[in-house]
């Protein structure tokens, strides 16, 4: 099978499906795809380059099309809505919040910013303050996602924690927490919650 481009992605895409950001090497890559480390090189030059075409490749399985807001559609709605994609395209794969934010010059994600600032921009928001809520939104979601797919608390970190000294410190935050994950809540509740306190907010601010 010809090496080419598209074949490097897909398996790269694999092994960081298989192994996460850390275990995706030229070695690694380069073994599972048949050739030697050098070979790699024909087609990128560095690992940052490897990286910025995997967060091209995870966003474009999400963002195959890409659409204005349709007519009479509220823009904070349509922008909601295309925060909740990229966070789902992030999801969809082991530290996918972490490939984007070391990818350099995301042609998608370029791509993405392009259609929000430009749909707000049509809809009457001054180029400067589209430029903010749109990169307000992204750059939360993103940074929810990595909080998302951080790793939990495992058993030698909880070793000696004491969950009613914690409770008695920090009463509110408990509250907060056990009154917001009641039954029938999830995390998703909680990402769309925040992301229209994000929107709103930067809607309502004048630049």
């Amino acid at each position: 099978m010809t090496l080419d481009r598209q074949r490097i992605v897909a398996e790269a895409v694999a092994l960081l499906d298989a192994e996460g950001l850390d275990g995706v090497t030229t070695r690694k890559l380069a073994a599972r795809l048949g050739v030697q480390s050098p070979t790699l090189y024909w087609h990128f030059p560095n690992k940052a380059a490897l990286v910025t075409a995997i967060a091209d490749a995870i966003l474009d399985q999400e963002f195959g099309d890409r659409e204005p807001p349709a007519p009479g559609q509220r823009w904070q709605d349509w922008l909601s809505g295309l925060a909740e994609r990229l966070r789902r395209a992030l999801l969809a794969h082991p530290d996918g919040a972490r490939v984007l934010s070391s990818s350099q010059l995301s042609r998608t994600m370029a791509a993405i910013s392009e259609l929000a600032m430009s749909s707000l921009v049509t809809r009457g928001i001054p180029l400067h303050q589209a430029r903010v809520i749109v990169l307000t939104v992204e750059r939360f979601t993103v940074g929810h996602v990595l909080e998302e797919q951080a790793p939990r608390p495992d058993a030698e970190a909880l070793k000696g924690f004491d969950l009613a000294t914690f409770t008695e410190q920090y009463p509110t935050v408990v509250a907060a927490v056990a009154d917001y994950f009641a039954p029938g809540r999830t995390v998703d509740d909680l990402f769309r919650d925040c992301l229209r306190v994000v929107i709103a907010g930067a809607d309502a601010t004048s630049l």
